[in-house]
């Protein structure tokens, strides 16, 4: 857990410093993971500055104060927040869901993911608390030494989570981690719907959630846009790594072949234990290996693991974590 809190820069520096030795092995991670050698990562890394300065200067300050707080170069410190975008690469797999109203059993909603991924990325996960002083909400995320935005929830219970889409071209524009960072500052869905709709992404992602007043929603993202997904049922929201809506399920080509027998199964969870749903249910379903390799816990397929999980309860501003496996990880439970 890394506890931050005061103006932006202040919230990078204190970052870097209690966490410098966890983001010094992320960036050898990334070294790795690419095949690419750091300095050319830094170099690509750093011609997203401009676009991140233009979408948020606050975002730009804290990682200024994350440089200087870890004893990092500026080139390194961006990289930690474009990894993907830096060497075209395409983040993990993951399975999302929301759930609330008629599918859960007190009305309530739940919402969340594993996080599907190399298994090193966990030797370089920690718990962010964010608590800004500038007026943006208080925030708490599972991310990365370095990363400032990733998977959360705020204080007003906005949360998401993510799932990669695959079959896009990368092409100029912001890259997701700010992004994500930016939807957690959010209030409402709505709030949520309108800062997609009005940036551009350089590639693909889908997009869960929910906020403290019960609404969920599903977002397909592009560089040439959004597109709001409306699942078979009003109170639920299941997506993999494929492409769903009308818009953008002509792109699809089925590069991940485990991501429609995921969604299936997750369907086929879900209306099995529909109207009765709770934390511990879902906990459950994020476990699952019923029918494998269609089991929506991972455990190598296409080099992902499910090295994390994730559920919200932003009614209740409660983030259930779990650290390893759906089958075999431990669950904590935090208050936002």
């Amino acid at each position: 857990m890394i506890e931050v809190a005061g103006d932006a820069y202040s919230l990078g520096r204190q970052h870097g410093e209690q966490a410098g030795a966890l983001i010094r092995r992320y960036l050898c991670w990334i070294e790795r993971l690419t095949g690419m050698p750091l300095d050319r990562l830094c170099a690509n890394a750093i011609g997203f500055l401009p676009d991140m300065q233009r979408y948020s200067p606050a975002f730009v300050e804290e990682i200024r104060g994350l440089a200087d707080g870890a004893g990092i170069s500026l080139e390194e410190a961006v990289l930690c927040q474009a990894r993907a975008e830096a060497s075209h690469t395409r983040e993990g797999g993951c399975s999302a869901f929301a759930l609330t109203g008629a599918a859960t059993a007190d009305g309530h909603t739940l919402a969340g993911q594993n996080q599907d991924l190399e298994t090193e990325y966990a030797d370089v996960a920690i718990l962010l608390r964010v608590k800004p002083n500038d007026g943006r909400p208080s925030a708490l995320m599972f991310t990365f030494a370095g990363q400032l935005g990733y998977a959360g929830i705020n204080e007003h219970g906005v949360a998401h989570f993510a799932n990669a889409l695959y079959d896009c071209p990368w092409r100029p524009g912001l890259p997701h981690y700010p992004l994500k960072r930016g939807m957690l500052e959010q209030r409402s869905i709505d709030e949520v719907i309108t800062l997609l709709r009005a940036l551009r992404t350089c590639s693909a992602a889908n997009v869960v959630a929910v906020d403290g007043k019960g609404r969920i929603g599903d977002i397909e993202i592009r560089p040439e846009g959004i597109s709001v997904y409306e699942d078979v049922h009003p109170d639920i929201r299941l997506h993999t790594n494929h492409y769903l809506t009308p818009d953008y399920s002509g792109h699809e080509t089925h590069s991940l072949p485990d991501s429609c027998p995921r969604l299936d199964r997750l369907r086929t969870l879900v209306k099995e234990a529909w109207g009765s749903i709770t934390v511990e249910t879902m906990k459950t379903f994020l476990s699952d290996h019923q029918g494998d390799p269609a089991g929506i816990c991972r455990h190598g397929a296409a080099n992902m693991h499910s090295i994390s999980g994730y559920i919200a309860e932003p009614e209740r501003r409660l983030f259930h974590v779990r650290r390893g496996h759906g089958c075999l990880g431990s669950w904590e439970t935090y208050a936002v």
